[in-house]
């Protein structure tokens, strides 16, 4: 399970890049960097492109570094937490494509992102966090 785990945080975070990659180009060539925008349209392109950059460049660091936890509840918050971070790039995807064009500073799918970004890291921290016994023996 762990191992699948880790593939998919990597595979999400690398076509998360990808996704970075291609919503900049999308901004320069079909809006010209946003020229002319109003400030609410273009905090919600820029500020949502850098969220998918953010969550995707945390799920391949969940790849590359999850390791598996010495007790089941643990394991059980592993889980919980990768599935929270494996949730926030396509969402925040979502957000880029629809967000701007709704009125005021409507966030329906970027704001749900970011709490199961934050639930998704509180998880893992505390699912490593070392068990009394182990620190005391040291």
């Amino acid at each position: 399970m762990l191992t699948l785990l880790r593939r998919l945080h990597l595979l999400v975070g690398l076509l998360g890049i990808i996704a970075f990659l291609a919503t900049g180009q999308y901004m320069d060539r079909v809006h010209d960097h946003l020229r002319g925008y109003d400030d609410t349209a273009r905090m919600l392109y820029r500020s949502t492109h850098v969220y998918i950059l953010l969550a995707s460049v945390a799920n391949a660091m969940t790849g590359i570094y999850l390791r598996p936890a010495d007790a089941r509840w643990r394991c059980g918050l592993q889980l919980l937490g990768s599935l929270a971070l494996l949730a926030g790039p396509p969402l925040f995807l979502a957000g880029f494509c629809t967000e701007p064009y709704l009125s005021g500073l409507a966030r329906p799918w970027s704001r749900p992102a970011i709490y199961l970004a934050l639930g998704g890291v509180v998880l893992h921290l505390i699912a490593a966090i070392p068990a009394r016994s182990r620190v005391e023996a040291t």
